[in-house]
């Protein structure tokens, strides 16, 4: 009986992480990314709504009466099939932490979907509507590649206020000293794996000034002063060379300056709110080129502002220190 069990789950969870290792396998052949790749919805939705429908079509139609069996179910083959492209180096942790609950929502559709069409009678039309979606993230992904992503052009706000005179501020902005492990509160992108800021050096204060925030794992933003007001403003445009990045620092498909993600500029403001205090505003913009700019951006947003509210943490310390 216990053997019968664990080969009826061996099909219900197996043979859905390999059709998702299989998929992954035909959109990763670089030979086929003008019609193929990972970075579509093709892939990063309907691959998963096929994992969760096969995981729900392949059980008994009694356990597909519990809708949070029905719900949950798909979430399985979906971490199994996680842990081994980690395991296997297929993909990377920021990656996949930030593509899992897109992935999640669609293996669950998927398991709805594929418990309906099992309470079915009729035979014929469940294994057309198997086969059809079958075929879906083949035909989606293609379709995108024709129509091509549209770059999306999305800002990020920070701001932080501190007690210290401006002379104090101003100098931590321009010029930022080593930042030290245990002065790094940027919990999100430290989560991820990406790289963190050590430091940044401006040749000289004036528009054309040359600068340069160097982050660890061989990460630099080369920048150039666009706008210049002493101790008010600093507008500065933002340059990441990818081929400059070590292959090991960031995920291909996150990595900025990429095909995907690319950070235009900076700009810092100081603005007064009394005698003892000024709030140092600290706003980005940045690029994003895929089919699915709706959810990325999201993302993109969260990490540069976390980026941004780390250097402006340690700017403030610094400043109120000194």
């Amino acid at each position: 009986m216990e053997n019968q069990q664990f080969k009826k789950w061996l099909k219900i969870i197996g043979i859905p992480v390999i059709v998702a290792l299989a998929i992954r396998g035909f959109f990763g052949v670089e030979a086929w990314n003008d019609l193929f790749s990972v970075m579509t919805v093709g892939f990063l939705f309907f691959g998963p709504l096929l994992v969760g429908m096969l995981a729900t079509y392949l059980s008994d139609v009694k356990k597909l009466q519990n809708r949070w069996y029905v719900f949950f179910l798909p979430w399985l083959p979906i971490f199994l099939f996680f842990l081994i492209t980690l395991a296997f180096k297929i993909e990377g942790w920021a990656c996949w932490l930030m593509v899992l609950p897109f992935y999640l929502l669609a293996a669950s559709v998927g398991g709805i979907i594929g418990s309906e069409l099992k309470k079915q009678k009729v035979a014929k039309n469940k294994k057309l509507f198997v086969s059809l979606f079958a075929i879906l993230p083949f035909l989606i992904a293609p379709i995108e590649k024709m129509v091509g992503a549209i770059p999306g052009t999305y800002d990020a706000y920070t701001s932080i206020d501190i007690k210290a005179d401006k002379e104090a501020i101003w100098r931590n902005v321009t010029r930022v000293p080593q930042i030290q492990k245990e002065q790094d509160k940027g919990w999100l992108t430290e989560s991820l794996g990406f790289p963190r800021p050590l430091k940044a050096e401006l040749n000289y204060e004036g528009v054309g000034a040359s600068r340069e925030a160097i982050f660890d794992k061989g990460l630099v933003f080369h920048e150039e002063v666009k706008e210049y007001e002493h101790q008010k403003k600093m507008r500065f445009s933002i340059k990441a060379n990818p081929h400059e990045i070590p292959s090991t620092t960031m995920d291909e498909h996150v990595v900025i300056g990429g095909d995907y993600f690319d950070v235009l500029d900076g700009t810092y403001e100081l603005e007064k709110l009394n005698e003892n205090t000024y709030r140092l505003h600290l706003y980005s913009h940045f690029t994003l080129s895929t089919t699915f700019n709706f959810y990325a951006s999201w993302w993109a947003r969260w990490i540069m502002q976390d980026i941004q509210n780390n250097i402006l943490q340690v700017v403030k310390q610094r400043a109120e220190q000194a």
